[in-house]
């Protein structure tokens, strides 16, 4: 079962009695309802007032014709109270708590109604000598109410369970993880629909006040950890995960029951998915490899991150990749003046543009094609817009090719920063937000050398200017260009093997979405010089990240899909730092952002900076361009030295 197979919505369901609902239709139009009502509601008048008088001798009574009345008034009543909540208007064969609620609303109405109807209005009218007797009015009330309810809610019961009856031999039997809200929506999306061909058998939840009681008519069977257990005893064949707040690890484990036991599995879509529209609230889909790294999201405080885009002048560089492309897409939902897409690529560029235009057709956008490096287009370039706040996501960041081609390296991450930098700093931008990363700590690549350099000189303009300039870090983004989830998906659908540098290494994730938040954020809290990092939970170990995939494409490891040892590459770590030991993280007012203010870096790190890049721009010998980095990074070891990560790497390897 795919998403796209899941059960319409409400709006699609057929109403009962129409068309929809084929020649078996078990329940009556609204037309003929209409008339049972009328139907029974005189029924239940005369049953009234012959149960008052023991018979029928009020008919021949001086009652007579003041009952007469009653029903000439009390019937239209009736009926127009069900009208006027629109009762004719709901398919009754698919009645909900909402149809509970408008049907209790009806009656209470209409109850008051009808007792004001006997007490007083008769009299007050001339119709009856006297109140009609207590006895009568309460009789007729109750039994209205039950005339009304019943066949409506009998038509609810009778259609559920002959749908339940239908085609129940061929349906797969589902065992649902979560008793909450979602898993309760699940269970009555496959009860009312049995065309998708699922039975719900029960629920697994850890709440153990739940257990051995009944959540929508199906019972909590036990805790998750049972799993494997209850999937024998019952013979499931699916499994669907509606526990939106469950940890990582816990995913982990029921994909890996799962795929031991040859279970298809599934997971309701997050509120994030609902919003964006992405996937509807009824459908299912894959559990993805987001799920079995999730921990609890990042909460953006939306209002500040507001405040600071809306009706302002924003540029975003490195615009067509992945951080900054979603960068532009959250900045546009807050209503900026004027979005500036500053990219070298021109394809990225044009397809965030086309997109942006379609999504967001109401903010400006001005696409800038051009190099980081070339301060003169820069210069123009702030000069006519001038920006209100820069988000620096371009950058040469793959580890191994940086490690080819250091020079490149160097003018992109290092001069195209102190140029953009620069370029602010003279045009008065009063906020700046660099994109860095978690290799900038202890660096032992040039990648991170060079990010760590940025963060030098986005320091020094703070200190300098007193304005809001500051660096973000964060670990590996799922799904980001380059990044191992996308290469691992393509060497498995090569048929393998999947090739991971050491068994050992290990790497902090988090989602394109989350590091976005994580930057909007940083631009709210800053004041001036500071490194955020977000708390990001324990790291993954890479080859259970692969492991995981190879499972949740419906294979085995090792009999299906082989994972190949390589060794390390140049500049790679087992695994990466978030901040150096002389560094001191800091919570900060967001509980996911931490911030850690290092010390003031000196003036004199600009003619450093300078010296690297002139002999960056000559070509200089890779030794030479090292040893000018480890001037500006004393931490960094160049290639030929030990440090004390790598001498760990070539122990272990």
């Amino acid at each position: 079962m795919t998403s796209s197979s899941a059960s319409p919505t409400t709006a699609q369901l057929p109403l009962a009695g129409s068309p929809a609902e084929g020649r078996k239709a078990p329940w009556l139009t609204h037309n003929q309802l209409f008339v049972l009502d009328v139907v029974m509601l005189t029924a239940v008048w005369g049953i009234a007032w012959s149960l008052r008088f023991e018979g029928l001798e009020w008919l021949s009574s001086s009652w007579r014709e003041a009952a007469s009345y009653h029903l000439m008034l009390a019937v239209p009543m009736w009926l127009g109270i069900m009208a006027a909540f629109r009762l004719y208007r709901r398919a009754w064969g698919m009645a909900s708590v909402e149809e509970l609620k408008a049907m209790m609303a009806a009656v209470f109405v209409a109850a008051i109604a009808n007792v004001t109807l006997g007490v007083f209005l008769l009299p007050v009218l001339g119709l009856s000598p006297t109140r009609l007797p207590l006895s009568v009015i309460s009789s007729h009330t109750m039994w209205s109410i039950v005339a009304l309810t019943l066949p409506r809610f009998l038509a609810r019961v009778w259609i559920s369970h002959r749908r339940q009856r239908r085609d129940r031999t061929i349906q797969a039997p589902v065992l649902i993880l979560g008793a909450g809200p979602s898993g309760r929506l699940t269970a009555r999306e496959m009860l009312e629909h049995p065309a998708m061909g699922l039975r719900p058998i029960g629920y697994l939840d850890d709440d153990a006040t739940k257990h051995n009681m009944q959540v929508g008519g199906l019972a909590v069977l036990g805790p998750v950890s049972e799993l494997e257990e209850r999937i024998r005893a019952y013979g499931v064949r699916h499994v669907i995960i509606t526990m939106s707040s469950a940890p990582g690890a816990k995913i982990r484990e029921i994909v890996r029951v799962c795929t031991a036991a040859g279970v298809e599995i599934r997971t309701m879509p997050q509120i994030g998915e609902i919003i964006s529209g992405r996937i509807g609230v009824n459908q299912l889909r894959p559990v993805e490899i987001q799920d079995l790294l999730r921990r609890a999201p990042v909460q953006t405080d939306l209002g500040s991150v507001r405040r600071i885009v809306e009706g302002q002048t924003v540029l975003v560089t490195g615009a067509g990749g992945s951080i900054g492309s979603e960068l532009c897409r959250q900045i546009a939902r807050n209503a900026p003046a004027h979005l500036l897409l500053l990219g070298h690529g021109e394809n990225s560029i044009f397809d965030i543009q086309q997109e942006l235009r379609s999504s967001y057709p109401s903010v400006p956008l001005t696409c800038l094609i051009t190099d980081i490096r070339d301060e003169t287009r820069l210069d123009a370039i702030f000069s006519q817009f001038r920006p209100n706040t820069v988000f620096h996501a371009a950058a040469h960041k793959h580890v191994p090719l940086m490690e080819d081609n250091l020079a490149e390296a160097i003018t992109n991450n290092v001069k195209g920063t102190r140029t953009l930098i620069d370029a602010a700093v003279r045009h008065d931008t009063p906020q700046f937000v660099l994109i860095s990363s978690d290799k900038a700590v202890n660096p032992s690549s040039i990648m991170g050398a060079t990010k760590r350099i940025a963060e030098l000189l986005v320091q020094r303009a703070a200190v300098s200017t007193g304005r809001n300039y500051v660096s973000v870090r964060f670990g590996n983004v799922l799904g980001s260009r380059g990044s191992v989830v996308p290469t691992f998906l393509r060497q498995i659908r090569a048929g393998g093997p999947i090739t991971i540098t050491h068994p050992d290494m290990q790497r902090y994730f988090m989602t394109i979405p989350e590091a976005v938040q994580l930057v909007l954020q940083a631009a709210v809290l800053g004041k001036g010089g500071e490194v955020f990092v977000l708390d990001m939970g324990e790291p993954i170990k890479i080859v259970d990240l692969a492991s995981d995939l190879i499972r949740l494409s419906g294979l085995r490891v090792g009999d299906d899909v082989e994972i190949h040892f390589t060794g390390l590459r140049p500049g790679e770590k087992l695994f990466e730092e978030l901040s150096r030991d002389d560094e001191s993280l800091q919570p900060t007012s967001h509980h996911t952002i931490l911030c850690s203010r290092l010390g003031i870096p000196p003036a004199g790190v600009h003619a450093h900076v300078d010296a690297l890049v002139q002999s960056a721009m000559r070509r200089d010998d890779d030794t030479v361009l090292r040893q000018r980095i480890a001037e500006l990074v004393p931490e960094y070891i160049a290639l030929g030295t030990t440090h004390p990560v790598a001498r760990e790497l070539t122990l272990v390897a």
